[in-house]
């Protein structure tokens, strides 16, 4: 999984950066800022704690972090094309008011930052699809090949649809029409998380940040996640010890930290779940895609084993802990021998039988 993050500049693009990979990156740049998130896991650690492995690996993704966008730029910004493999989008848009760092469009408006963004991508995109319908045009009267005049139709969809001024991800386009796409990875297609950076004297009402008029309706759109949080006391927390760091939530009223509501927004934008395999050697947490099956989990680990794939022995995490011991959820019918076509659920701990 990749997560592009961008925004306006001196909104705390890079704070979320630092958060999510614990890197320093400095605000003072002119390239990409690229990184690798670790995803915290309480069912991990809990395994973990159980078998005593050598080794526990979380599960990661990449994080990319780009130079902040003035408005207008972004149909030729070099910057923002980093992001055309990325999964998902993360906008961080600002809501805490600086006088010593004047926001780059004036007054502090959320709404405003977040439609205005949302159109810079819509441009982008307008940019690329309509020098794809000018080139498919000409080469179909030239030599007329029927994947080309295929796809002539879709894409001359897609502008009318980015004409009107709605991004791609609201617009349904069919499985074998998406495959058409994926070359030209259109930034509105993406999955969006919207982060809304708070000022520190409302981290108290983080619930009801997006609630103004009008910031609603923008975020409640299909394939957006919102988060807020106040990356500046978040940045502090994280280099406190935990235990410090877990009484200041507390008294905060933070249930939990914003590393963790960004992760689990991420998550669920692209449908991922997460299976574990565990033993002595290693307890690992593996991400997959919410829905696939038994065989793909076994290539995710390693093409051999998904190619001799024999069975999976699976239980749920909670039947596991409920036992305590595999044996024990045997005898209870809790750990199954499952084939090829079994889908993977979100905690199962899997063993996969394999012939080399």
């Amino acid at each position: 999984m990749k997560l592009g993050i961008y925004g306006f500049p001196q909104v705390g693009k890079t704070t979320l950066f630092n958060l999510l990979t614990g890197a320093t990156a400095s605000t003072r740049r002119t390239d990409p800022n690229v990184g690798v998130a670790r995803v915290p896991d309480g069912r991990l650690v809990r395994l973990s704690g159980i078998f005593s492995p050598k080794k526990t690996t979380y599960a990661t993704f990449e994080c990319v972090d780009i130079v902040g966008l003035h408005r207008g730029e972004a149909a030729s910004s070099l910057n923002l094309a980093v992001l055309k493999p990325v999964d998902a989008l993360a906008h961080v848009v600002r809501a805490f008011a600086d006088e010593s760092t004047p926001h780059s469009e004036g007054a502090i408006d959320p709404a405003r930052d977040i439609e205005n963004m949302e159109m810079e991508l819509i441009l982008a995109d307008l940019d690329t699809v309509t020098k794809r319908v000018e080139k498919l045009t000409q080469n179909i009267a030239k030599s007329g090949r029927p994947e080309e005049k295929k796809e002539l139709p879709l894409q001359e969809r897609i502008r009318t649809w980015l004409e009107s001024g709605r991004p791609l991800r609201e617009m349904e386009i069919a499985p074998e029409e998406d495959k058409l796409l994926r070359g030209f990875a259109y930034y509105s297609s993406k999955p969006l998380l919207i982060l809304l950076n708070v000022g520190e004297e409302t981290v108290a009402s983080l619930g009801t940040a997006f609630s103004e008029p009008g910031l609603d309706k923008l975020v409640s759109r299909a394939h957006i996640v919102p988060v807020a949080a106040s990356l500046k006391i978040e940045m502090e927390m994280s280099q406190l010890p935990e235990k410090d760091a877990a009484a200041f939530r507390t008294d905060l009223g933070l249930a939990e930290s914003a590393l963790a509501r960004v992760l689990r927004g991420a998550f669920g934008l692209l449908g991922l779940v997460s299976f574990y395999t565990v033993g002595e050697d290693e307890c690992r947490a593996w991400p997959l895609r919410q829905g696939s099956p038994a065989v793909k989990a076994a290539g995710a680990i390693h093409t051999d084993i998904e190619k001799g794939f024999i069975r999976a022995e699976v239980t749920a995490y909670e039947r596991f802990l409920e036992a305590g011991s595999f044996p024990i959820a045997r005898d209870r019918g809790w750990l199954r021998l499952e084939g090829k076509e079994y889908l993977v659920q979100d905690g199962d701990i899997v063993h996969f039988r394999f012939a080399i």
